[in-house]
This record gives C-alpha cells, structure tokens and sequence, in this order.
C-alpha cells in the first residue's frame, strides 16, 4: 500500500493522547510545510536556523537532513514576534 503524506496545520485545540509520543510532543511542520504557513521560501527557513544566533522559530534536527518545528514552538514564537499598531507608537 502507498504512503500517502498528510498536511498537518496549526492546531485550534490541545493535541488528543492518541497524537501524542509523550507529553513534550506536538504536531510537526516540515520545512517546506512551515515555510508555506509563513509565507517564505525555505531557503529562509534554512537561512534563519543557520545564522549566528540563530533565527527563527525553534527546530528539532532528526538526523543531519531532517528537521521538524513543533506547532506549539511556532505558536510561541509567532506570538512574541507579534507588533500591536496601537501599543507601538
């Protein structure tokens, strides 16, 4: 039987134990998955884990050619890098 891939989206609700591998595991983007949610190539992704210091949301590197970014760790980081119009001025 073929291995079919699912796109996985930023979850609206906490992950159920049957989508859990443990209590510090979420839902995962690949790079190219993330990089279609954000709006950028990943070559940007790839840029901002390899800067110094790195940039970014924070990743989990598999092995040397896989990485994965936690849902949750995107959710975080979108929201600290969040600018309210009105606070800001």
């Amino acid at each position: 039987m073929p291995h079919t891939r699912t796109t996985t989206h930023l979850p609206t609700a906490p992950p159920t134990p049957s989508q859990t591998i443990g209590e510090a595991t979420t839902a995962c983007y690949s790079t190219q998955e993330l990089a279609r949610l954000l709006g950028v190539d990943a070559s940007t992704l790839r840029r901002w884990r390899t800067a110094r210091p790195p940039q970014g949301p924070p990743f989990i590197r598999l092995s040397p050619r896989r990485i994965v970014y936690r849902a949750c760790d995107v959710q975080q980081w979108l929201a600290n890098h969040r600018i309210d119009p009105a606070l800001a001025a």
